[in-house]
């Protein structure tokens, strides 16, 4: 016996209902990704790095700023921030409170949109359009200088469009870093001069570039000077994922089977099939789905909010 047409509406309205709660419970359901990457040189020891990416916090998000804070256990060697940490013209204490056990530790971050201009109501449709619509919507400017100032406090390394090096559990690590790509804000910085063989700086034991948005003109640039690693975040591993097709969007010029996770990059290889082999020297891009939303989208499907502690090893 065939339902009613009626009923067969109420049927349809009643699943799609239940598919948009499962998805806003799935966007507070947060995970952590364990994951080794194979970039150190032969004998040296492991380094563990926590990557954060896109919290979007506002002041009554309690749940995520604990769970973040409690991340701090892991007792990572290095904190990577790739931006996007706000979501409310208040939200600068929410942050350096979510990350306040973490700023004990070594950490370098750069910064996203989202840490510029507060979200708005917008046509949820134009996510799923090539790089989020052309026209960039510009909401109130936040308290970005607030911010910037409460990491660099605690020691945290400002990489946007700059240079810099730290000592990590005892490996000597060089950083590249832009401002958000995704804004058009990205100066890839100028190479530092090569080393005086005399001067006492000690050789880099890797390099590690780190950006918000994971557009390719900057990836090329930071695998075709060497980096051996490159952290990025911003498409939220597609939030909305559909199971044996992945997602549907990256929300940038990435391809969508590097929307999140782990891929091989070097120069040009967005422009190469999927099932080309990558050179030996490519550069390991991990890309973070992020741990937040907009407030005003709050849903994720096949895609939960993650942070990812990375094991760095030899070969």
């Amino acid at each position: 016996m065939r339902p009613s047409p009626a009923r067969a509406a109420l049927g349809l309205v009643g699943l799609g209902a239940a598919s948009v709660a499962g998805a806003v419970v799935e966007s507070r359901a947060y995970v952590l990704r364990r994951i080794e990457l194979p970039v150190l040189a032969p004998g040296a020891r492991s380094v563990r790095v926590l990557h954060l990416s896109d919290l979007h916090l506002t002041p009554w998000q309690r749940r995520e700023r604990e769970w973040v804070r409690g991340l701090a256990a892991l007792e990572p060697d290095l904190v990577v921030d790739t931006g996007d940490n706000l979501a409310h013209l208040e939200a600068v204490p929410a942050v350096l409170d979510a990350l306040a056990p973490l700023l004990e530790l070594p950490g370098v971050f750069v910064l996203g949109s989202n840490d510029y201009y507060a979200p708005k109501p917008k046509n949820p449709a134009r996510y799923l359009q090539r790089e989020g619509g052309r026209k960039r919507i510009k909401g109130t400017r936040l308290p970005t200088q607030d911010l910037v100032d409460g990491l660099t406090a605690a020691g945290w390394l400002d990489l946007d469009n700059r240079r810099d090096r730290l000592g990590v559990a005892g490996l000597a690590m060089s950083f590249v870093g832009v401002d958000d790509p995704h804004l058009r804000l990205d100066r890839f910085p100028e190479p530092e001069p090569k080393p005086d063989p005399k001067s006492q700086v000690a050789p880099v034991d890797l390099a590690v570039g780190v950006l918000h948005a994971p557009y390719e003109r900057v990836l090329d640039a930071m695998a075709g000077e060497g980096a051996r690693l490159i952290l990025a975040g911003h498409t939220h591993g597609g939030q909305l994922r559909l199971p044996g097709v992945g997602a549907l969007v990256t929300n940038c010029d990435l391809d969508r089977r590097r929307a999140r996770g782990v891929t091989r990059w070097w120069t040009g290889a967005g422009r190469v099939a999927a099932d080309h082999a990558p050179p030996p020297d490519a550069s390991w891009l991990h890309v973070s789905a992020g741990l937040g939303t907009s407030p005003y989208t709050p849903v994720r499907f096949c895609c939960r909010p993650e942070a990812s502690l990375l094991t760095l090893t030899a070969p």
